[in-house]
């Protein structure tokens, strides 16, 4: 098959390494441009640890160097910044995945999380990657819009069981992530000597998922729901594990919902006991286990937050779009011990 031309612009972030790291033994995609705001070194330069593993220049960003050289691009850009560099990226025919919130959200939504929207026409038709929801219309787009982290987690766990929760009562949603999350900036809450020994949670009942997860739960359901989101920062690198708490208002068994929902899915696995973080770290997986307590349901969910949360997920999302199977070069095995 002939080689794709793949590119990352942002390439100096945790997100923009998993990348490099993927399409570097991807057996189609080849990685032919590698850029960041400021460009002039190398990815080697970048990340150390691909010294004597991938050696290429850093450019500067524009998008006309992006038409010129790729098929398919990452933006790994910050939220705000993406949609006034994907725009004509677009128009020129380069199939583009933007891992920020930019293009994730209804129009209204996004403007009271974030900011006015600069690019209207393209948001109506981009494609939201959550993978088993949306796998149809990715293979028809050509901009696809990475989920948040905490969204895909938690959708991927509570979407199943929708039509027998009682949408009336509230949903919470206890959610921890490791450090990497928060992105490569240093901050004050993310220095090691705040975070070390620690654990927090930040911006309860307020945090910018919350409208998002609402938000795909009544496209995909049609059904409104009340949604208490509340996210931690805990003292590891990477990982993301969800627990949703809600009352159901019939009986079910959730383990059957779930084998329903996701029984042939390559990237689902279904647990018999409440997941952990270690079991995913490094893969595209989700894994998913849910208990009742009469008419309390329990789900617990873990993922990758910079894999499945992210990068895998642009990948597999990019995997579609450009007709390749859409497990190719996704990673499958995890870093245990």
């Amino acid at each position: 098959m002939t080689a794709i031309k793949a590119g990352i612009v942002g390439a100096s972030g945790y997100t923009g390494l998993e990348l490099v790291k993927m399409l570097a033994t991807h057996p189609v995609f080849e990685l032919a441009y590698v850029a960041t705001t400021q460009g002039d070194t190398t990815i080697e330069s970048l990340h150390p640890a691909l010294q004597n593993v991938v050696h290429m220049p850093v450019s500067k960003a524009t998008p006309e160097s992006v038409i010129e050289h790729c098929d398919v691009v990452f933006l790994a850009l910050p939220h705000k910044t993406s949609m006034g560099f994907a725009k004509p990226l677009v128009d020129a025919g380069v199939k583009t995945i933007d891992l920020s919130a930019d293009y994730r959200l209804e129009k209204e939504t996004y403007e009271a999380a974030y900011c006015p929207h600069e690019d209207p026409e393209h948001l109506d038709e981009a494609v939201y990657a959550l993978i088993e929801y949306y796998r149809d219309d990715l293979k028809k787009a050509r901009l696809a819009a990475g989920p948040g982290c905490y969204p895909t987690a938690t959708l991927l766990g509570l979407l199943p069981f929708i039509p027998y929760i009682d949408t009336a009562s509230a949903i919470f949603i206890d959610a921890k992530s490791g450090v990497s999350g928060a992105g490569k900036k240093l901050s004050e809450t993310t220095h090691y000597v705040h975070i070390n020994d620690n654990f927090f949670a930040y911006n309860p009942l307020k945090h910018r998922h919350a409208p998002e997860i609402a938000e795909k739960i009544e496209k995909i359901h049609g059904i409104k729901t009340h949604i208490n989101f509340v996210p931690h920062l805990i003292p590891a690198t990477r990982g993301e594990l969800v627990s949703v708490y809600a009352t159901l208002k019939v009986d079910i068994d959730p383990m059957t919902v779930l084998k329903e929902a996701y029984g042939e899915e390559p990237f689902i696995r279904l647990r018999n006991h409440p997941v952990d973080v270690k079991s995913v770290a490094g893969t595209h997986y989700c894994d998913i286990y849910a208990a009742v307590n009469e008419n309390a349901l329990f789900i617990s969910s873990a993922i990758d937050n910079l894999l499945r949360g992210a990068s895998s997920q642009a990948l597999a999302a990019a995997n579609l779009m450009c007709g390749l199977e859409e497990t190719t070069g996704l990673p499958r095995i995890a870093y245990v011990p």
